[in-house]
């Protein structure tokens, strides 16, 4: 039998013995968590390294898109361009929808460290694939098995819960939603200047060479190298679930990562008739529903020709955007949402910043009525303020999960918020892809023309998220403060 040893449990918690055994790699991140009441930089640091090298792949391909379907000759239209690059970058999601639950599920038996790894390695082969796709069935087939195989998400945030202390819990999961958020703005960037090389740097890419015959491999080859480095740093990942062995009624976790509360309220019950936590993922997948449309219409708005209600940007354009994008993301995360967090609370920030999303997505549309630097002062700063507020709606919300259900669950609940997200996900793409080709063909119509319908129905969208986070929709918690 291991030994065990005991500690006190904090003052907030009810009187109870922690036990810690040895050889347990979840009680040594307790026992490191209990001595040490300080941030986990460096835990933080892989969690944020891992879940970029994760997220790049996903949008990397939307400033290019365009051009990729062009190329693969499958559309008859320029108008119906749109619909297959709704049905290519929905791919990856219908993929991530079909195996989330499997990888949160094997997460909570095996641990999260190997999903992890695995998760890394599949962006490694997949997307580099991907780059080398000539025809429409091998784009959507290697983007689909990138998405299936790829199971980060439902692992990494219960990893950044558990290796940190209750207080920085928000901090946690922070770094996993600003990381995300990084990955699907740096990634399309990436796409942006470095798809079609030969066409972009014709002094340093000639049509004859590799990147040349495959215009759309360099920014895959780039993301799927840095992934390799990520890949090989994995090795420093300390393993968080508790694996304990030939121990009766042992009390696996002290009150630093498993909430007594929670447990008994929670530890028996079927997830999904957890009411608080299907409520949480019910509004964070209507959300990220919004995201990734709104994602998917932006770089298809904005490259698009001003006859059709576009912006007429080059994908380089495109990719400088949603690389400022990126940066302020970074600094409101840094300096900013912490506090907002501390002062609002999940619920309440959750809400406002929903509600103030609104109006600048009605903003858009109009934004084609502006040139030069009026223009660029209008599209970047609605960009930078879109993306701080999403990000917020999606900590938010990704926290309540994660305090819905105890550790044994964890990995278990996030892979059913994966698996729903991911559905709503793969609608999204399919849907605005569809939706602004409709649009493309209405420019004249007495309601809503054109884009402008595109804006609308996306705030429609916002506003049932919105409406979500209010009794008796959105259930938190009793022992959760809603601030």
């Amino acid at each position: 039998m291991p030994a065990v040893s005991s500690d006190r449990m904090g003052e907030e918690a009810p009187p109870a013995t922690s036990l810690y055994v040895d050889g347990c790699p979840g009680c040594a991140i307790e026992r490191r968590k209990a001595a040490n009441k300080g941030i986990p930089y460096k835990e933080l640091f892989f969690v944020a390294v891992t879940t970029v090298a994760s997220a790049l792949p996903i949008s990397s391909l939307f400033p290019f898109l365009y051009y990729m379907i062009e190329d693969l000759h499958v559309a008859k239209k320029e108008q119906d361009i749109g619909l297959y690059a709704g049905f290519l970058g929905a791919s990856y999601f219908v993929g991530r929808f079909l195996a989330s639950l499997f990888w949160g599920v094997v997460a909570d038996r095996i641990g999260r460290k190997p999903i992890i790894i695995f998760s890394v390695f599949s962006v490694v082969i997949f997307n580099t694939l991907f780059g080398l796709s000539m025809k429409y069935w091998m784009a959507i087939t290697m983007r689909l098995l990138l998405g299936a195989l790829n199971g980060m998400l439902a692992p990494i945030k219960a990893y950044s819960i558990e290796i940190c202390r209750p207080e920085h819990h928000a901090l946690g999961l922070s770094i996993v939603s600003t990381a995300w958020g990084l990955g699907l703005v740096v990634g399309p960037s990436i796409g942006g200047y470095l798809a079609r090389p030969a066409q972009q740097y014709p002094n340093m890419f000639s049509e004859k060479s590799i990147f040349g015959r495959f215009p759309y491999l360099l920014p895959c080859l780039c993301i799927s190298l840095f992934a390799a480095v990520v890949l090989v740093s994995c090795i420093w990942l300390p393993e968080t679930l508790h694996k304990h062995k030939n121990i009766d009624n042992e009390i696996e976790m002290s009150s630093d990562s498993r909430n007594p509360q929670t447990e008994e309220e929670h530890g028996d019950k079927s997830l999904y008739k957890n009411w608080p936590l299907m409520s949480s993922i019910i509004a964070y997948c209507v959300f990220t529903l919004h995201d990734t449309a709104y994602s998917e219409i932006l770089s298809l708005w904005t490259i698009s020709d001003r006859k059709y209600g576009g912006l007429s940007f080059s994908s380089k354009e495109v990719g400088q955007l949603l690389a400022v994008a990126g940066a302020g993301l970074i600094v409101y995360q840094i300096f900013i949402y912490r506090p907002v967090h501390k002062f609002l609370g999940c619920v309440n920030s959750c809400r406002a910043s929903s509600a103030l999303t609104i109006p600048i997505l009605a903003a858009y549309p109009f934004m084609t009525h502006l040139y030069g630097y009026r223009l660029g002062l209008a599209l970047y700063s609605a960009a930078i303020v879109k993306g701080a507020l999403g990000i917020t709606v999606l900590t938010g919300t990704s926290l309540l999960q994660n305090h819905a259900v105890p550790q044994s669950q964890r990995g278990a609940a996030n892979g059913i918020a994966a698996t729903a997200m991911s559905f709503f996900k793969a609608i999204g793409p399919a849907g605005a892809g569809a939706l602004f080709s409709w649009a493309q063909k209405r420019q004249h119509a007495a309601f809503f023309p054109g884009d402008q319908m595109v804006f609308f129905i996306l705030n429609i969208v916002q506003c049932i998220g919105l409406v979500l986070t209010f009794k008796p929709f959105l259930a938190v918690p009793d022992h959760y403060d809603q601030k």
